[in-house]
């Protein structure tokens, strides 16, 4: 169950977990209020069902009918267990599994907002699943949420939606999208304050002095658009950056960076840090949350700290600057997210936290 299934992180982790469930003779239906990837998920063999669950409150009356609504579906379809991955969605599974008697699971993305009701009301289910060991010792320390009752699976990537292109495709694809010959400086994120676009934005100018032909592509949508976009015309860099709407396949756009930044001040893994590792193109993050569990500084990226724009310009100036060392982060990053953080192994450490809650209410 997912409040939406537009282009996200989220998305992507579902779509990841459906296709490897469907391989292993697995049956799934999604909830959710429909999306742009409701297609995506069809076409590999996963069911949706459009549900009117579109809010950011957890008191919206519509999430208590759509448990009514649900309850015989899931008793029709013989649906074995629940899983939830927004805060809204999550109170809704709470319901659902109470009326059901269903077990539920919850996959924490993130870091929550110490708000009354989710103390008054956790919903965190029969196991909370934590994505990275910064959200597991949230849940613990902030929620007093049980240990034993959370499970750390690491999100994984699917290895066969990003082969890693050769330098004439590479070539290509930037001459397609006017950007031969530039130094392409990217991020793909959705446009939000914990994101820190603005901090990459104030980094530019730095890196502009030392490479005039530097391009910076920010794909992604968001409500803080608006205020990137004033940002860059006040900073007089609107001929060096580039806005693009969020694309369902981001493999179809890591091939035009020549390095990928991610500059957010809180995260709980990052998905797009790992998509550009598995693509062999060189990452520099910040060192928050759970990006050192990826990046490891010098190995298989660089961690700079959060909202230091000089230290974020030092940090891109340093890999562009350094064929070698961008080769050699990327080749590194790849094998390191190839052998930890796989969909294969995300699928089956999953499945064994529905193996368990399942047990548990026998």
């Amino acid at each position: 169950v997912s409040t939406h299934f537009n282009t996200g992180g989220i998305t992507t982790y579902i779509l990841t977990l459906v296709k490897g469930f469907i391989q292993r003779g697995h049956k799934v239906i999604v909830v959710s209020s429909g999306g742009e990837l409701v297609d995506c998920l069809q076409q590999m063999g996963g069911a949706h069902m459009k549900m009117d669950i579109l809010t950011k409150s957890e008191l919206d009356p519509k999430i208590y009918l759509t448990a009514f609504k649900l309850r015989k579906i899931v008793k029709e379809k013989n649906i074995d267990v629940i899983h939830s991955h927004t805060r809204v969605t999550q109170v809704l599974g709470q319901v659902l599994s109470f009326l059901t008697k269903i077990p539920y699971v919850a996959t924490c993305h993130g870091f929550y907002k110490l708000r009354l009701s989710r103390r008054w009301w956790p919903c965190w289910g029969d196991a909370a699943i934590a994505i990275s060991p910064p959200v597991q010792k949230h849940l613990i320390k902030d929620f007093g949420v049980p240990e034993k009752k959370i499970f750390l699976v690491h999100n994984g990537i699917d290895v066969s939606r990003f082969p890693v292109p050769d330098e004439r495709s590479r070539e290509e694809k930037r001459r397609q999208h006017g950007l031969s010959g530039h130094l392409v400086i990217g991020i793909i994120a959705r446009l939000a304050d914990v994101k820190g676009h603005s901090v990459l934005v104030r980094a530019l100018p730095k890196v502009l002095r030392k490479f005039s032909n530097a391009k910076l592509l920010i794909v992604g949508n968001g409500k803080e658009e608006e205020n990137l976009r004033r940002l860059v015309q006040q900073l007089d860099l609107g001929e060096y950056v580039t806005f693009m709407s969020m694309v369902n396949r981001t493999a179809e756009i890591l091939p035009l960076f020549d390095v990928s930044v991610l500059p957010s001040l809180d995260e709980g893994l990052g998905i797009s840090i790992m998509e550009a590792q598995i693509m062999s193109v060189p990452v520099i993050a910040t060192n928050v949350g759970g990006i050192p569990s990826l990046v490891k500084d010098g190995q298989t990226g660089l961690l700079v700290p959060p909202n230091d724009a000089d230290a974020l310009a030092e940090a891109i100036i340093k890999v562009v600057s350094d064929k070698e060392l961008a080769r050699r982060l990327g080749a590194q990053a790849r094998e390191f997210i190839l052998k930890e953080f796989n969909s294969d192994l995300m699928v089956e450490d999953t499945l064994e936290v529905y193996r368990k809650v399942i047990d548990g209410k026998k």
